[in-house]
Order: structure tokens, then C-alpha cells, then sequence
């Protein structure tokens, strides 16, 4: 009897009216026996699939198995990130290159579920490392999507994301953040601004170092000890903790 109570609740969640699979998650689609990495659809808030990159690969160690959601991606500076209010809510960019994955979409993976964060950077001349958080969420709209982050572990680039913690999110159309002016505006970015960062993932893609204009760049500022220098590569990605 126990074991078809789990079921009976598990199946909504995997399979729709018809029996397809509609994964909630990456980590559904892991366990499912999907192993390679790439671009799948997902069903956090019901019916309405959404399209994400995946990343099943692993390197060996337990809180990189597969099962990860990546919910931003910068690699070439072909999307442009300075974008209004609506199209950070509901996501932009191309899923096989540059994208965001959308804050409502973020609300509704972390709403009733808990999730870890990854941040992995790349610099320009090969350099890598990377910052891991135990606990990652993102509330309502109702409350400006306030982020909530925690348990960092080192991975070589450092914590450039706690300082951002409780705070809300911010664009240029939407000032959020608590800062007297407007932070979006001010690093030509979007994020969880609060007077104004330590990160700046979302700002102008800069190749490498470049302080032409003040701290407008896709900036980890732990890893470098520097607001001017833009990363290779960031990406953000989420997994479900059992």
C-alpha cells in the first residue's frame, strides 16, 4: 500500500495525461537514463514545456553527477543580456549557446523542492574554477523574485555570490536593488543587485580585461580581484538535493 501512495505521487509529476514523460527537472531526466549531455524540454510549472541544456557529465566527484539545469550561460557574447523586466521573467537567448533561463522558471524548480548551485567560470587564458552553493531559491514576483543562497564551497574562484543574498531582482526598467540609483543601469547588466555587486554575470560581455567604462562586465570579482576583467565563459546551473 506504501508503495503505490508513492507512486501515485511520483507519476504526476513524470507523466502527463497521456502517459508522456514530462520531466520536472534535469534530474529527472537523469534518472530516467538520459546520460548525455545536451538540450532537453522540461515541465516546471505544469503543461508548458521548457526548453534547457542539461549537463549530465560528471568529473568524478558526488555533487557533480548528472542532473544539472542550467538556468544561465554565457560563452561568446552572441546574446545581448541587457534586456527589460518581462523577457528576464520569462527567458531569453538561444539554449545552445547564450541564454537565461527565466526567473518564473527559477521560482517554479525552487518553490517546493531544494536545490544546490554551480558557478563555473573561464577565463581567457584557460583558467578555470568554479563555486558551489548547498542551497539555492528563488521566491515570487510578488516578493521581486528575492534570491536565496547559501553554503558556499570553494572551487578556486571564490564567493562573489553571497553578498547577493536576499536580495531582489533588478533591471533597467525595474530598480530593485539598494543602491540610490539604479545598479542595472549603472553595469549595464540584470541581477540580484544590492548596492551593487560582487558578481555582475549578466553585464556587457567583455573580452578580458577592459576598463573603458566602470564595471560593466560579466565580472566574478573574487576570482580575479577585479571589477574590469569579463569571463570566457559562466555558467549557472541548479540540481535537485535528495
Amino acid at each position: 500500500m506504501e508503495m503505490m501512495l508513492f507512486l501515485a505521487v511520483l507519476l504526476p509529476v513524470v507523466l502527463g495525461s497521456d502517459c508522456t514523460f514530462m520531466p520536472f527537472d534535469c534530474s529527472d531526466v537523469y534518472n530516467s537514463g538520459e546520460t548525455v549531455s545536451g538540450i532537453y524540454s522540461i515541465y516546471p510549472a505544469g503543461d508548458v514545456p521548457v526548453w534547457v541544456y542539461c549537463h549530465m557529465i560528471s568529473d568524478g566527484k558526488d555533487e557533480d553527477n548528472g542532473g544539472w539545469t542550467v538556468i544561465q550561460r554565457r560563452m561568446d557574447g552572441s546574446v545581448n543580456f541587457y534586456r527589460p523586466w518581462k523577457q528576464y521573467k520569462r527567458g531569453f537567448g538561444n539554449v545552445e549557446s547564450e541564454y537565461w533561463l527565466g526567473l518564473e522558471n527559477m521560482y517554479q524548480l525552487t518553490r517546493n523542492r531544494k536545490y544546490m548551485l554551480r558557478v563555473d567560470l573561464e577565463d581567457f587564458e584557460g583558467r578555470k574554477g568554479f563555486a558551489l552553493y548547498s542551497s539555492f531559491s528563488v521566491d515570487c514576483e510578488c516578493v521581486g523574485y528575492q534570491l536565496h543562497v547559501s553554503g558556499f564551497t570553494d572551487g578556486g574562484a571564490g564567493d562573489s555570490l553571497s553578498g547577493h543574498n536576499n536580495q531582489k531582482f533588478s533591471t533597467f526598467d525595474k530598480d530593485q536593488d539598494i543602491h540610490e540609483k539604479n545598479c542595472a543601469k549603472l553595469h549595464l547588466g540584470a541581477f540580484w543587485y544590492n548596492s551593487c555587486y560582487s558578481t555582475n554575470p549578466n553585464g556587457v560581455y567583455l573580452w578580458g580585461e577592459d576598463d573603458t567604462h566602470y564595471a560593466i562586465g560579466n565580472v566574478w570579482y573574487t576570482w580575479k580581484n577585479n571589477i574590469a576583467v569579463g569571463m570566457k565563459s559562466i555558467s549557472m546551473r541548479i540540481k535537485r538535493v535528495s
